[in-house]
């Protein structure tokens, strides 16, 4: 913590004067950036930084910022890997009439970018979806059963 400034100095030979300690003590020997360019100044300005930055930092998927046609093409594209995720045909079905749904509402609306976007055949990626997922007796043969707890006595029930 610094001193006070004495009654009689101006404010600004006392900054120069602490500057010049704090110099000779070597704190600002080794510092991250001495000798380059501040980060935020060696850029272009770019009039839409504030917003570059906030995406940056609070790590905002850039996807949602895409016109919906894009958003929904994309989506179509990542299908097999979602329909993965899902337990059951019902489930699937869902998901692929909401998914529709949403292109419809799309391909009605004329307004921005107009990306040309289909609807999808529920029926064949059900199918697909069928071929891949595995059997259901497979999959609980290869976890081995949990050993049963040794019994314990009434005491160290009570005491446990």
């Amino acid at each position: 913590m610094t001193e006070r400034k004495p009654p009689g100095m101006k404010a600004q030979e006392w900054v120069d004067l602490q500057l010049r300690q704090a110099d000779e003590r070597g704190e600002f020997d080794n510092l991250a950036l001495a000798g380059k360019p501040l980060p935020k100044l060696a850029e272009a300005h770019d009039p839409d930084w504030w917003v570059k930055d906030f995406i940056r930092r609070e790590q905002i998927d850039t996807e949602v910022l895409l016109p919906a046609s894009v958003q929904l093409r994309k989506e179509k594209e990542r299908i097999p890997e979602t329909v993965a995720k899902l337990r059951t045909e019902t489930e699937v079905r869902d998901y692929l009439k909401d998914l529709n749904e949403r292109i419809r509402i799309q391909v009605r609306d004329a307004t921005g970018v107009v990306v040309p976007v289909g609807p999808v055949d529920e029926d064949e990626i059900v199918e697909q979806w069928l071929r891949d997922r595995p059997e259901p007796g497979s999959v609980q043969q290869d976890q081995p059963e949990p050993e049963p707890e040794p019994k314990r006595s009434f005491w160290q029930r009570l005491f446990s």
